[in-house]
C-alpha cells in the first residue's frame, strides 16, 4: 500500500525552485551592491542640486521622445534590411552575396560617427546643390538633421544584424529543411514556417545585445544638432553650470531603458516558438 505522506509529497508543488531563486537573490554580493545603490541614491538626492529638474522636464521629455523614435525606427527598418542581407550571404547568387558581404564589411569596419558625418555633411550638402530638390516638398525634411541620423543608425544596425542573420540562417540544421520538403512543403512554406522562425529564434539573444548597443549609439546624433536626450542634457549643463546632476540623471534614464529592453526582449525570446 502506498504511503499517503509519500503521495502527498509527490502531488504537492515543490518549493525548491522558489527557494533556490530567493537564495540566489540573497547572495552576499547582491546585498552589498543593493546597499551601495540605496546609499548612493539617498546621498545623490540629499547632497546634490536638483532644483533644475522641474524647469527642464518638458525639454527632457521631448529629448527622450526623439531618442526613442531614433531607436525604434532604426531598429525596425534596420532589421527588415538585415533579413535580405543575411539571406543573400547564405543563399543568394554570387553578385548579391558579394554586394551583401561588402556592405556589411564596410559599415562594420568604419566608425558610426564617421558614417553619421558623411551622411549629414556629405549627402545633406549634395542634396542642397540641386534646385529640383530644394524646390520640392522633400527639402523641408532633407534640410533637417534627423533624417540623416535615422539613415546612419539604420544602416549601421542593418549591417551588424545582417551578419547576425547570416549566421542564424546558416545555423539552422539542413536536415530540418529537408524534412519539411519531404512533407511536401513548397520553398515558400519551408522558409516561412521552418527556416525563418528557427533563424529568428537563434538570433534573438544576439539581437537583444545589438538593440542595447543601438540605444547607447543614439547620443551620437547630437553631434549633428538632433535634439535627443543627450543634447538636452548638454544644454542643461551649459545653462546651469552643473555637471554631475544632469549626467547622473542621464545615466539613470539609460539604465531604465536598458532594463526595460532586456526584460521585454527576454520575454519575447521565451514566447517565440523553437
Amino acid at each position: 500500500m502506498s504511503d499517503p505522506h509519500t503521495l502527498a509529497s509527490l502531488t504537492r508543488p515543490s518549493r525548491t525552485p522558489t527557494l533556490t531563486k530567493l537564495s540566489g537573490l540573497l547572495e552576499p554580493h547582491r546585498i552589498i551592491l543593493l546597499v551601495i545603490f540605496i546609499v548612493g541614491l539617498v546621498a545623490a538626492i540629499q547632497l546634490m542640486d536638483w532644483s533644475w529638474l522641474p524647469r527642464y522636464l518638458p525639454k527632457l521629455w521631448e529629448g527622450l521622445q526623439m531618442t526613442l523614435i531614433m531607436l525604434v525606427s532604426s531598429v525596425v527598418v534596420g532589421f527588415l534590411i538585415a533579413l535580405p542581407l543575411g539571406l543573400a550571404q547564405v543563399k543568394g547568387a554570387w553578385p548579391l552575396r558579394w554586394l551583401a558581404t561588402g556592405f556589411c564589411t564596410v559599415i562594420r569596419g568604419t566608425p558610426l560617427l564617421l558614417q553619421l558625418w558623411l551622411f549629414y555633411f556629405g549627402l545633406g550638402a549634395l542634396f542642397g546643390q540641386f534646385p529640383e530638390i530644394r524646390e520640392s516638398w522633400a527639402w523641408d525634411y532633407l534640410r533637417q538633421a534627423w533624417p540623416y541620423g535615422f539613415i546612419a543608425l539604420t544602416v549601421s544596425f542593418a549591417a551588424y544584424q545582417g551578419e547576425v542573420m547570416r549566421g542564424a540562417f546558416a545555423g539552422v540544421p539542413h536536415g530540418e529543411l529537408e524534412a519539411a520538403k519531404a512533407f511536401g512543403m513548397s520553398r515558400r512554406k519551408v522558409f516561412s514556417r521552418v527556416w525563418f522562425p528557427r533563424a529568428v529564434h537563434r538570433a534573438l539573444p544576439t539581437l537583444t545585445g545589438e538593440i542595447i548597443l543601438q540605444l547607447k549609439s543614439t547620443p551620437l546624433v547630437a553631434t549633428i544638432t538632433v535634439m535627443d536626450l543627450y543634447a538636452v542634457i548638454t544644454q542643461v549643463r551649459q545653462t546651469t553650470y552643473l555637471t554631475y546632476e544632469p549626467l547622473l540623471f542621464l545615466v539613470a534614464v539609460y539604465l531604465c531603458l536598458s532594463g526595460i529592453l532586456v526584460v521585454g526582449l527576454r520575454w519575447l525570446e521565451n514566447r517565440v516558438p523553437h
